[in-house]
């Protein structure tokens, strides 16, 4: 087994792709064959049509709490390797918002700096009731360096993620929902049986469809609503001459459940 394939365990259960942090003694730190790995398992898991959603969790008591301060010491002695290691997590976090596949995250313990950063690339978020999710960088005089400052002001609002990374506390996972960082709070011991459910639901659904949904909401956001709308207008013209789309209507005029190919 290579490094990023310890570091990150993936298997298929049911259409759900599951993608697991496996660093508890380093507390789930982001390295290089961390990201590997996450980048792997994601390219694997879109390759394979029987998956129609990925599931991010962790091994252990703390979800991820940023990256490994042992590669950041190395990795500042040059800037280039500095800056391939920063770039490195954006493109690996990237790749999780523009997966055609939804991606859901259950957030056990602690979600800090990195943590937080790569929960927040993911589309729906679970997190147990005794996480805590919070940033650090400031405490420290750093700068998030996973997409934190774009990702928390777009999930949060301006005033809020100046807050919360000019304070460095921890939200609660009850804040946190509140808030808008997290979709579901569920009872720790119910956690990891809550979010695979909710993948399985996702499971069932049209592939197209979803991939869909997620591209228009995320390119939307980044664009002005007319053209926007103008996006979501082409899409639905060509999701309504697919496959998916003419089982789904069948389905609906039958009264039963669709069966997606």
């Amino acid at each position: 087994m290579s490094g990023c394939e310890a570091e990150i365990l993936r298997q298929v259960v049911d259409g759900v792709g599951i993608m697991t942090l496996n660093r508890p003694d380093k507390f789930n730190c982001i390295s290089t064959a961390l990201m590997d790995g996450m980048g792997a398992a994601i390219e694997a898991f879109e390759a394979d049509k029987a998956v129609r959603v990925i599931l991010l969790n962790a091994v252990g008591k703390t979800f991820c709490t940023g990256a490994d301060l042992d590669e950041v010491t190395v990795a500042r002695k040059s800037r280039d390797t500095l800056a391939t290691f920063i770039g490195h997590i954006h493109k690996v976090f990237r790749r999780l918002e523009t997966s055609p596949l939804p991606v859901v995250v259950s957030v056990n313990g602690l979600a800090l700096a990195g943590g937080i950063e790569m929960m927040m690339s993911c589309d729906v978020a679970f997190a147990a009731e005794s996480a805590q999710i919070g940033d650090q960088h400031a405490q420290y005089g750093l700068v998030p360096g996973g997409g934190g400052t774009q990702r928390l002001p777009r999930l949060v609002g301006l005033r809020r993620a100046l807050d919360l990374q000019y304070t460095n506390r921890w939200l609660t996972a009850a804040e946190a929902e509140r808030w808008g960082l997290v979709n579901y709070v569920v009872a720790d011991d119910a956690l990891a049986d809550a979010a695979l459910d909710y993948c399985k639901g996702l499971a069932a659904k049209s592939r197209a469809g979803l991939a869909a949904m997620k591209r228009l909401s995320r390119q939307g956001l980044e664009m002005a609503p007319s053209d926007g709308l103008s996006l979501e207008e082409d899409a639905v013209v060509a999701c309504l001459m697919d496959p998916d789309a003419e089982e789904g209507l069948a389905a609906f005029q039958a009264r039963r459940k669709p069966n997606f190919a």
